[in-house]
């Protein structure tokens, strides 16, 4: 007897922030597998912030089909197979999707060594939108080097807070985070090693700014855009290097997105502003995620996770993203059966 597989698809569009008239929650029989297929009892899956983007119709990211799945990355447990590839008691990582059960080509998957770290890992530190998305931003883009001043923005969040630590390992002087809430400030300092944090809800981020970095910024990664990067660059020093990871202020009004106003300190500072997305450095991926790796498992590199339950609850998980509601890695627990 196949599965039941319980999904939450796309129903509407959103103009704005998502609410749940744009989704709705379905139970289908799994569908039979051709060859070369595998079934997965889809475990986690990662809440990250491309997942907005994708809501819009002609998305940079590949966009939700109406009626379909929204696309997530995850990982689970293979129960049924007719690869050669990926066997039965399998753990993949792959674009799963908002679903409890995924029908997946094995080519689409990645089978996962968890002797080299547990599966979630390969969602959060390991991950590919998380650890791997920090290293190259920090590490490629950023060039981070001994001395340098470092601010990140989003910094609670998953990439933001594995960014601040390989910023500190890769011998910056200073790291200081850019969060919302002093729950979370407190976080990046005490758990997460940063030098510093601004809570951008109740301080004034420029005056900070001023306060802990009298003399200048050299690397700001942004996850964030908006009046935060106008902030940062009025404060960049000679030769700075401005990454461009995200800009989740940006992203429920993608078709109003605005540029920064003060982007002619660029050119007075003999700066660079950079945009990257992970593929970019599909090449390097071995690299980063050995460096990875060593990091996490000596320690050096904390991952903290936010776990939430029921894939009937993704569109709220979502949107607690959106609204900061959450720091570390956040994660949606599929609670599916696998009969």
């Amino acid at each position: 007897m196949s599965p039941l597989n319980r999904k939450v698809v796309l129903a509407s569009r959103p103009t704005g922030r998502p609410d749940d008239s744009n989704f709705t929650y379905l139970q289908e029989p799994v569908a039979p597998l051709e060859d070369g297929q595998v079934l997965v009892a889809v475990d986690l899956l990662g809440i990250d912030a491309f997942i907005r983007t994708t809501l819009d119709e002609g998305s940079f990211h590949r966009g939700a089909r109406m009626g379909g799945v929204i696309p997530a990355l995850g990982v689970g447990d293979v129960i049924d197979s007719r690869s050669t590839t990926i066997r039965v008691g399998d753990k993949v990582f792959g674009p799963l999707g908002s679903q409890t059960h995924a029908v997946m080509p094995a080519v689409a998957l990645r089978k996962l060594d968890t002797d080299i770290a547990p599966a979630n890992a390969w969602l959060g530190a390991l991950g590919l939108t998380t650890g791997l998305t920090a290293y190259f931003g920090i590490v490629d883009v950023g060039r981070v080097k001994k001395g340098d001043t470092v601010v990140v923005s989003g910094a609670a969040g998953a990439v933001g807070s594995v960014a601040g630590q390989i910023a500190r390992l890769s011998g910056a002087d200073k790291v200081i985070g850019i969060a919302g809430g002093s729950h979370k400030t407190a976080f990046l300092v005490e758990e997460l090693g940063f030098d510093a944090a601004i809570d951008y809800r109740h301080e004034n981020v420029g005056a900070r700014l001023d306060e802990l970095a009298p003399n200048g910024i050299d690397v700001f990664f942004d996850n964030v855009g908006g009046e935060i990067l106008d902030d940062v660059l009025m404060r960049i020093v000679e030769g700075s290097r401005i990454v461009i990871c995200g800009a989740i202020s940006q992203y429920e009004k993608m078709d109003e997105v605005r540029g920064p106003r003060n982007y002619l300190k660029l050119a007075e500072r003999h700066a660079t502003m950079e945009g990257f997305a992970v593929f970019h450095f599909a090449a390097h991926y071995a690299r980063a995620e050995n460096q990875l790796a060593e990091w996490y498992r000596n320690g050096d590199i904390v991952m903290r996770e936010h776990i939430e339950h029921g894939v009937e609850n993704f569109p709220a998980v979502m949107n607690m993203l959106m609204t900061g509601g959450h720091h570390g890695k956040l994660l949606l627990k599929v609670s599916s059966e696998t009969v």
